[in-house]
């Protein structure tokens, strides 16, 4: 198979590398209801990077549940800088990543 972005064979392909480095992430903290806290992780390109197995990756890393929606993954608790250094392990730059 051949990636029809980059015209490399798919073990090679390097399209989901380029687009880790050209994002903005912000990593947030939100209380929801009745006291209880949620991280939210805004700006990840998902027509470039597969966000459910980054979801599953984040989900079982950090034991908790969490989902996908309005463009946005959250997960229940505060993990806001244990999300920082899992998603410098699956690729993407420090830099990039905003936690506030």
């Amino acid at each position: 198979m051949v990636c029809s972005k980059c015209g490399l064979p798919q073990e090679l392909c390097i399209c989901e590398t380029i687009a880790k480095e050209a994002q903005r992430i912000s990593v947030t903290s939100e209380m929801k209801r009745y006291g209880k806290r949620i991280t939210v992780i805004k700006g990840i390109d998902t027509t470039k990077i597969d966000i459910r197995k980054l979801m599953k990756k984040l989900k079982s890393s950090l034991a908790c549940g969490g989902t996908y929606k309005h463009n946005a993954i959250e997960l229940q608790g505060e993990h806001r800088q244990r999300v920082k250094e899992i998603l410098a392990k699956e690729g993407f730059p420090k830099e990039i990543i905003e936690i506030a």
